[in-house]
């Protein structure tokens, strides 16, 4: 794995490498004890955390030993409760941040805007973010957090590391203590509302512009809102029982509180790096009577629209990942298979390379990010769509992001998540707009994928 190139000024967070670690026999499943972690750690005002699902494995992480926040010309980094430093974004602001966090492992998100930055777009979000880390009353693009403490679940043994030997014996505790009785049941919302005509009119727009040449494919979402309060862990682990998704999370980070059941991965990169990217693209719901949920399933797979909905996403995600594969290594190792994810089916394929020498992690993030299948096609014109109908999105179609000290990286798409900020909680999906699209099906498709979480809302106190 080749590691960024050097900056004119490196500097890094000098985070501290001494660590205590103790091993716990798996008492219980490996979401169970994600999830107690995780509640137990929601009980704490103003620590962060994120609890994250892989491939049938969990990390939680807790606490900020460093911080590393992206703005549009700048970063900011701190140790602890510190003051923080500035320095330049400069030309390649992923690569700052790479070099900042120097192979120590790291967890935290970004936002949709930060396509505003990586393809030239440059637009300066003003959604509401962590005070401590707004610059100038602009939004953090991206936000990372190196961990005081962090958990390797799996059904078999829990991996408990820490910086102090009092976050192993908090972690422990939470462990052993039972699970909580007398939950509320889930209650689910109403998908319509004002916004609907908007987003109608929205898409006969986008479709016009499509028809026009200006641009071959965006996804436009709307934006519902929850008028009660919402257990965020607690509909977590409804959802999560109802749900079949790539990747799932749980997180308060920044300001920004969010659990969501992720459809595909915008980047997966191993140590050695082997790079992956997952585009789905076409949809239909899935309504759990298994004659009708078939029937839609071979409409799905012969839809032309869908068909070319997908098929030009997967060309794009080639194409990205030619800029930084070696030669003949890009490929497509599956295409057009139908996955399952909670209310919905989608065509999926997956598209995959290997690193060429002198490029990272992160310079593929940057290739793949924002994932086609949340932006459209050409990107930067797509991007400059969706702002001009939308808005800024905020997390929405953002990342959630794994760092590994390997100089590995896995990115989770946000998509199906239940969003809270600010005392306030809301839901938001999308629907892939091209030039067969009509306004009522596409706002029927955000439908479908809504109700992956409006059915599994827990209210809360």
């Amino acid at each position: 794995m080749t590691i960024p190139a050097p900056l004119a000024s490196p500097e890094k967070l000098a985070v501290p490498t001494e660590r205590h670690e103790v091993t716990v026999a798996g008492a219980r499943s490996a979401r169970a004890a994600g999830i107690a972690l995780a509640r137990a750690a929601d009980g704490f005002s103003g620590v962060s955390y994120l609890l994250y699902e892989r491939n049938g494995d969990w990390t939680f992480a807790l606490g900020a030993a460093a911080e590393v926040v992206l703005h549009t010309d700048v970063v900011r980094h701190r140790r602890g409760d510190g003051d923080w430093t500035t320095v330049p974004a400069g030309d390649e602001p992923l690569q700052q941040v790479a070099a900042l966090l120097d192979g120590a492992r790291a967890y935290g998100w970004a936002t949709f805007e930060l396509s505003h930055v990586l393809h030239g777009t440059a637009h300066a979000p003003q959604v509401p973010g962590d005070p401590a880390g707004r610059l100038d009353g602009e939004a953090p693009l991206l936000h990372l957090v190196v961990p005081h403490a962090d958990a390797r679940i799996s059904d078999d043994v829990v991996v408990l590391s820490a910086t102090d030997r009092t976050d192993l014996r908090w972690m422990t505790a939470a462990l052993d203590a039972p699970a909580p009785t007398g939950t509320r049941e889930p209650v689910e919302i109403a998908l319509d509302g004002p916004g609907g005509r908007r987003y109608r009119e929205s898409v006969a727009s986008a479709v016009d512009d499509i028809r026009a040449g200006r641009l071959q494919k965006v996804i436009l979402s709307r934006e519902v809102t929850v008028e009660h309060p919402v257990d965020l862990p607690a509909s977590f682990e409804a959802g999560r029982a109802v749900n079949n998704p790539a990747r799932s999370f749980l997180l308060d980070l920044g300001g920004m509180r969010a659990a969501g059941f992720s459809p595909e991965t915008i980047v997966e990169v191993d140590g050695l790096g082997r790079v992956s990217t997952q585009p789905l693209a076409g949809t239909r719901a899935l309504e759990g009577d298994d004659a009708v949920d078939a029937d839609l399933r071979a409409d799905l797979l012969t839809d032309p629209k869908e068909i070319f909905e997908h098929a030009i996403s997967v060309y794009i995600a080639q194409d990205e990942l030619r800029t930084v594969c070696t030669d003949g290594s890009v490929s497509v190792t599956e295409f057009m298979a139908v996955r399952e994810r909670g209310s919905v089916q989608h065509l999926a394929s997956r598209v995959g390379g290997q690193l060429r020498e002198g490029r990272n992690a992160w310079h593929a993030f940057a290739a793949l990010f924002p994932a086609v299948t949340a932006s459209g096609v050409p990107k930067a014109e797509a991007c400059e769509s969706i702002l001009r109908h939308e808005g800024s999105r905020g997390l929405y179609s953002g990342a959630v992001l794994l760092v590994e000290p390997d100089g590995g990286l896995d990115a989770a798409l946000v998509l199906r998540s239940i969003y809270q900020r600010d005392g306030r909680t809301w839901l938001r999906a999308g629907a892939g707009i091209v030039g067969q699209s009509t306004p009522e099906r596409e706002y029927e498709e955000t439908c479908e994928k809504l109700r992956s979480v409006s059915r599994t809302l827990v209210p809360g106190a």
